[in-house]
């Protein structure tokens, strides 16, 4: 009987939001191996929540979840740990769900009114304590929160940032070149500029977009596209007073999609492995240019030429490890069984057929045979082939705009299609 007191007065102290001594956890542990149903993991889970543990909890509570997928209380420690991980509209989401099935719970409305105060939106706060008063006049966590609301010096709400989707930006920037008697024209992915040194330059709509959502400025997005199409405006073609030595030192390699050539009309390109083509890039803090075929002529140069400098001057780039979590690649804090390859300049895909790249490869993620995805521009995942789950993981994410859709094998023998999956496709 002592023990089962003792299990309560502990179970007690995690209601109250304590943070739980190593001996008092292990005596939770021990009634989850002696007791069936969700409480006992459920208090295990709430207790490592008190102690900032959210990570560890959260795949007990989707154990949990799946093992008992209407009982609201595992449902809302987990939301609880959601929100714990600042994942809120995760959080927001479960919680609609839950209230759903259970408007009339104070439970609900109570961490709907945390997820309220995390994002600074008091008067959904009120609202949601008010609510919970009201079914429960003498709850005592509701209570506390409308006491804090009352005494506490509140902030003023933050100002939202201006949500700018990509077609808005291309327009707004196409009406800024427009007006900058900028002649342009649209093609595909890519955005034809006429060169102020004479002729065309091909630059990537992506890369615009990508640099304006990592850095809009604080002037909003007309005063960004209005500088952006004074820069495009002033540009030259980066090949007129080079000589071939510096033009070999800012090629870069590219990999697109075998029908990327179609809408890079007279850019300079060669057939790829695994169904892809190879594209070739200048180098450029700011936007992405492709080498047209008439450099060539003018710079003396061969294909075999620019081909050898390009995969000559591309660098490895750092491997971390990786997880997805609901289709976004977060970092991990260890091992995984996924990486990625994070240069972010687009060229990852390219630097996997290098010898340095695989060295560090080998070194971070070990000997053998590699999935590869290169749905996103801004980095390559990897896998080993040895490891059919992760293949599934990598199977399952979806291209970006710039991204090239499937799963490849990286093997001694190169890069391909990985069996039974398409090859890359846009």
């Amino acid at each position: 009987m002592s023990f089962l007191l003792e299990v309560e007065r502990i179970r007690r102290k995690v209601e109250a939001g304590e943070v739980l001594s190593d001996a008092e956890l292990e005596v939770l542990r021990a009634r989850v191996r002696d007791e069936d149903g969700p409480t006992p993991r459920l208090a295990v889970a709430h207790a490592l929540i008190n102690a900032g543990a959210e990570r560890e909890a959260l795949p007990l509570l989707e154990a949990l979840r799946r093992d008992f997928p209407q009982h609201v209380p595992v449902q809302l420690g987990l939301a609880r740990a959601l929100l714990g991980l600042e994942r809120h509209g995760d959080a927001e989401a479960l919680l609609r769900q839950v209230r759903a099935r259970e408007p009339d719970d104070p439970e609900v409305l109570k961490v709907l009114a945390v997820l309220a105060l995390r994002r600074g939106e008091m008067d959904k706060v009120q609202a949601y304590v008010k609510d919970a008063l009201a079914r429960d006049p003498f709850d005592a966590e509701a209570r506390l929160l409308k006491e804090e609301l009352e005494a506490a010096d509140l902030p003023p709400p933050p100002v939202p940032q201006e949500q700018v989707l990509r077609p808005e930006f291309t327009a707004a920037l196409a009406g800024a070149l427009t007006r900058a008697r900028v002649a342009f024209r649209r093609q595909g992915k890519d955005l034809l500029v006429k060169l102020a040194s004479g002729g065309v330059g091909r630059v990537d709509l992506g890369s615009l977009y990508a640099a304006y959502q990592e850095a809009p400025g604080t002037q909003g997005l007309a005063a960004y596209v209005e500088a952006l199409a004074a820069r495009l405006g002033g540009l030259d073609s980066g090949l007129g007073a080079s000589d071939a030595a510096s033009l070999e030192a800012r090629l870069r390699p590219v990999l697109r999609p075998a029908d990327f050539a179609a809408k890079a009309v007279g850019a300079l390109h060669r057939e790829g492995p695994a169904g892809l083509s190879v594209f070739y890039v200048l180098e450029d803090a700011d936007f992405v240019r492709y080498l047209p075929e008439a450099a060539l002529k003018d710079s003396g140069l061969t294909v075999e030429a620019v081909d050898a400098a390009a995969w000559r001057n591309l660098e490895p780039a750092p491997v971390k490890p990786v997880i997805i979590d609901r289709g976004e690649v977060r970092l991990a804090e260890g091992f995984s069984g996924l990486w990625a390859v994070a240069g972010g300049d687009g060229l990852d895909g390219a630097r996997m057929l290098t010898a340095g790249q695989r060295r560090l490869l080998t070194e971070q993620v070990g000997e053998g045979a590699l999935y590869v995805s290169l749905v996103r521009r801004e980095m390559t995942l990897v896998a080993r082939a040895s490891d059919a789950s992760a293949r599934g993981v990598l199977a399952e994410l979806l291209p970006t705009s710039e991204g090239i859709a499937g799963v490849f094998l990286l093997s001694e023998d190169g890069l391909s299609a990985a069996p039974g999956l398409e090859e890359g496709r846009s």
